[in-house]
């Protein structure tokens, strides 16, 4: 499963809200930085025009790909995903990773959904992390922008979503400030890394190719991410919130899936993203992973068997809103097996 998954071109979905940085930052790919060969992908009507002076070629060249001298391509999405993506899967290993623009979209579940679910997609790629970008300048007044009933505010479901936060334009700002607004995006989403960059210029070997959308890879890459469990907050139905819980045991496979069953029907809404690393009983020393958005789970073995001598300790991540940490964690632990079945 490992080797399969190396094979996978990896898809760095970038989310951000208007002035955030986008462009510049498709720019710097497209035409500063030769390290990487990357293929950006952008909606045609977002933000990001790529005909502005990006590119001089017109976009109605042979597959809307357009290739520049540091062996990047630019590529505007004019049909669907599947055939964009299904065009470039003959070239795919040309490139080191896809940039996949996603300007107007705060909810990326239509894209993870059909990567993962799409054979065609699935066999040539695989959702490497979920990246927003966020103008330190601004970005308070985003969350803080209060919806008419019903409308969900974008600013926090990017947050939400995100694996990684790029937190740009930190020129503008003081240190207090940069202080506050990251204990503050923290609030929202405690397992995403948080990247201070200048002008868009970010370190990108830290936002791709680092299959931070995974949770097996991110307990190899950071063993302490449930390690600074602080005093939570008391439960509020209003706010986006992140809850790690994990607790030793085997869990009954039956039991486990009814629960997530339930949960999926009654709060999927709620749940804009869910990971896990899970033990069986009856599985022998098979490691099981999920990864999900809102109801799309995506559920299997792990790389890696558990190890001899390591602790079989169940870990689950839940972001998204009105989440209760004591009921998700006593009804967690009533799907562990135990000697009476």
């Amino acid at each position: 499963m490992a080797e399969q998954a190396a094979d996978l071109t990896p898809i760095t979905v970038v989310t951000g809200f208007l002035g955030a940085g986008k462009t510049t930052l498709v720019n710097y790919i497209l035409k500063e930085q030769n390290e990487w060969k990357i293929a950006v992908l952008e909606n045609e009507f977002g933000e990001v025009s790529i005909d502005d002076g990006l590119v001089a070629e017109s976009m109605d060249a042979p597959e809307d790909l357009i290739s520049l001298d540091n062996g990047c391509v630019c590529c505007s999405i004019r049909g669907d995903l599947i055939r964009t993506l299904g065009q470039l899967s003959k070239r795919r290993k040309d490139f080191d990773a896809i940039l996949l623009e996603t300007t107007g979209m705060a909810d990326p579940a239509p894209i993870v959904y059909t990567v993962q679910t799409n054979p065609k997609m699935s066999d040539n790629y695989r959702i490497d992390s979920i990246v927003c970008l966020a103008d330190a300048k601004h970005v308070t007044q985003h969350l803080d922008e209060k919806k008419p009933d019903g409308a969900v505010n974008e600013a926090l479901q990017q947050v939400a979503f995100a694996d990684k936060i790029l937190l740009n334009k930190l020129d503008l700002v003081t240190e207090e400030e940069k202080k506050t607004l990251k204990e503050r995006l923290k609030s929202i989403n405690k397992f995403a890394s948080i990247i201070e960059t200048e002008r868009s210029h970010a370190p990108l070997d830290q936002i791709l190719a680092v299959n931070s959308f995974n949770m097996e890879s991110i307990l190899e890459v950071d063993p302490n991410f449930f390690s600074s469990e602080e005093e939570k907050p008391e439960h509020r139905a209003d706010l986006v919130q992140s809850v790690g819980i994990q607790f030793g045991g085997l869990l009954h496979a039956q039991w486990f899936n009814m629960f997530m069953m339930d949960l999926l029907r009654e709060r999927a809404a709620d749940l804009y993203r869910t990971k896990g690393l899970l033990s069986f009983h009856g599985q022998g020393d098979t490691k099981f992973v999920f990864q999900g958005v809102h109801e799309q789970i995506n559920f299997g073995p792990a790389n890696k068997p558990w190890g001899k001598d390591e602790e079989r300790v169940n870990k689950f991540v839940f972001i998204g809103k009105n989440l209760n940490r004591k009921e998700l964690t006593k009804s967690l632990m009533e799907c562990l097996y135990t000697d009476d079945e």
